[in-house]
């Protein structure tokens, strides 16, 4: 009998999580314009695989219709094959469906193009994990610890060159058994596929050299958590660069500079999207190296949207390095949704003419609530609950999204509180870890 390659057909739902359908190979053609069935309750598995209050039902179809552009066709060590291909979910008449997250995406970059005339150009740096009872201690940032998991990091870098994607660096982190993997940045909707691409392969490449890896956002409360830090640019219709001026501040161009304002502006609205575990909230605290407060820093590491610096030398190639870096965010949100949430809240922005925001310098955790006030800081919201309230009460954010979309995300994420209500902390950061 002949072994029949199947590829499979994959859609980064709500939870983060990547779900489809395979389908022989030799289909490809007819699939990528016919498509896959696919339910409209899907949408509502939480990341523990209960199903949340839907307005579906048992009612409805849909479809996957598959994307060439955003495939990955991978053979790993041992001679196993990943093939997947990103998919979109779309009605039967073929209309993006309104929970279907790479649409959602599209729709955020198209207003950002209409309100500023720019295109996005994005990185996503992950940190992971090996699960491990014992891991080797004393090892930030060594070449003993990376020496230890070489083979997952060859292995996962050649990964990612094979599936298309511009390998950067790894490393070995802070944390332990904490890695850091880098690519170089894509265009739009490109990023975010990129983003669950590198997820999947991780998982892929650990499991071939014989670990386990977790993106879980915390793995222990006294310890470090795992981040996913979103670098952006812009560009105009001709690729020239749209981010930096010399004269601007800190080096943000006047549409930059109003991009991050509204980034910062309604960063406490949108985090329960991008950072949307029970135990992100445990990562974002002062003090981590993750993000506390709505504010800008120029090269801080603390602050919860960071100007980069950059290695150039001419004013050509520093327009072209120049960034910002989105550090609210962990690998339970969709790469798709986190994305369009901080597009929309900067293409706001702009909308609004809002002005650069000054850059921190000083420990924010540390100053009396009426001088943050004063300043227009204010602490993220410190639970999942507190998260999804305030997205839910702010009409102008759930206006970015199609009409039932807040209820829907509320009501998916509600069943995940639900689940683990009655868990302690480390029984919490258990069960994500054993889920991303």
């Amino acid at each position: 009998m002949t072994e029949v390659p199947l590829i499979f057909a994959a859609v980064c739902d709500i939870a983060g999580k990547v779900r489809g359908k395979a389908f022989p190979a030799d289909q490809l053609e007819r699939r990528l314009k016919r498509g896959l069935g696919w339910t409209p309750t899907n949408v509502q598995i939480t990341c523990f695989d209960r199903i949340a209050e839907t307005p579906f039902g048992a009612l409805g179809d849909l479809l996957l219709i598959p994307d060439r552009e955003a495939s990955a066709d991978v053979t790993l060590p041992g001679g196993r094959t990943e093939r997947f291909i990103m998919s979109d979910i779309t009605t039967l008449e073929g209309a993006p469906w309104d929970f279907c997250m790479r649409s959602v995406l599209k729709s955020a970059l198209d207003r950002l193009h209409r309100v500023a005339g720019a295109n996005l150009v994005c990185a996503f740096e992950h940190e992971f994990q090996i699960k491990s009872e014992a891991p080797v201690p004393n090892q930030a940032y060594t070449r003993e610890g990376f020496e230890l998991q070489r083979d997952l990091c060859e292995t996962l870098m050649a990964a990612l060159k094979s599936a298309g994607l511009e390998p950067d660096s790894i490393m070995k982190e802070y944390g332990p058994d904490q890695y850091e993997v880098v690519v170089g940045p894509a265009r739009g909707v490109r990023a975010a596929d990129e983003a669950v691409v590198l997820r999947e392969l991780t998982r892929s490449a650990a499991r071939a050299t014989g670990t386990v890896a977790t993106f879980t956002p915390i793995r222990d409360p006294a310890s470090v958590g795992n981040g996913v830090h979103i670098h952006m640019s812009f560009v105009d219709d001709n690729g020239a660069p749209l981010t930096y001026d010399e004269e601007g501040p800190c080096g943000m161009s006047e549409m930059t500079g109003a991009f991050a304002a509204g980034v910062l502006k309604y960063l406490p609205d949108i985090v329960a999207l991008t950072a949307p575990s029970v135990i992100s909230y445990e990562r974002l605290t002062p003090h981590r190296w993750s993000a506390a407060y709505n504010n800008l820093g120029f090269r801080d590491r603390e602050a919860s949207l960071r100007v980069c610096p950059v290695t150039a030398k001419d004013p050509q190639s520093i327009a072209r390095q120049f960034n910002l870096e989105y550090r609210a965010a962990d690998a339970a949100a969709s790469p798709y949704l986190a994305l369009a949430a901080i597009i929309h809240a900067g293409a706001q922005g702009v909308e609004e003419g809002l002005k650069a925001p000054a850059p921190t310098e000083e420990d924010l955790s540390l100053l009396p609530p009426d001088e943050l006030d004063a300043r227009g800081y204010v602490r993220l919201p410190e639970t999942l609950e507190a998260a999804l309230s305030v997205f839910e009460k702010n009409p102008v954010v759930t206006g970015w999204f199609p009409d039932a979309f807040a209820a829907v995300y509320c009501a998916h994420k509600k069943a995940e509180i639900t689940h683990l209500a009655e868990m302690d902390t480390p029984a919490r950061c258990a069960a994500y870890e054993n889920t991303y």
